[in-house]
């Protein structure tokens, strides 16, 4: 479990079709193997630390729910421990579970922000309310609006700075996971013949 608060930017050292390398001074300071971290919102296990990188396993269903198989080295990422019970839980409940790959469609800056639209894949905007949450890319967001399959977000100057979200163009890819209450819900309300 995440909280969505971007601990720090990290580096692709290597990839390839069953592993990722990243380098990441502060999340492998006291990573151990079995440890979770989340890379751009995807839940990856330790297998292995080696000074300031750590080496994690990458399943075939991870690439097919993802972009984390295009990564390349020198590429950044957002980077995030797992939760304990006494960490401040300062963006929302993360699972680090992706549930698709949005687009962004539209860049729009202000004086001290910037507002940023996406577009959602098939079937994920009914996940999705005004001011509600939302993970783009391991970032914890609060949408501003939705009408149809977009989206936008507010996005202010540390988060411009201090995640990977502040260097995303339009038409560039992004990890989405929705509100993991919204799905049970749904669940528990088909299961009771309700939807």
């Amino acid at each position: 479990m995440f909280t969505g608060i971007v601990e720090e930017l990290g580096e692709v050292v290597k990839a390839s079709e069953a592993f990722l390398a990243v380098r990441g001074p502060v999340v492998s300071s006291d990573a151990a193997l079995g440890d979770s971290i989340s890379v751009n919102g995807v839940c990856l296990t330790v297998v292995s630390v080696e000074g300031d990188v750590f080496t994690a396993d990458v399943m075939e269903e991870t690439y097919r729910r993802s972009v984390i198989g295009k990564l390349e080295p020198g590429d950044k990422v957002n980077l995030e421990r797992a939760a304990t019970l006494t960490t401040r839980l300062g963006g929302h409940l993360v699972q680090g579970h992706v549930d698709g790959v949005a687009e962004i469609v539209k860049r729009t800056p202000a004086a001290e922000w910037e507002e940023v639209t996406f577009r959602l894949p098939e079937g994920l905007a009914k996940y999705v309310v005004e001011k509600g949450s939302i993970t783009i890319d391991g970032t914890s967001l609060t949408v501003a609006w939705i009408e149809g399959d977009e989206f936008s977000v507010g996005l202010i100057p540390t988060t411009l700075e201090a995640t990977t979200l502040g260097r995303k163009q339009i038409g560039d890819p992004v990890h989405i996971e929705t509100d993991v209450v919204a799905k049970h819900v749904e669940k528990l309300l088909q299961s009771a013949g309700s939807i």
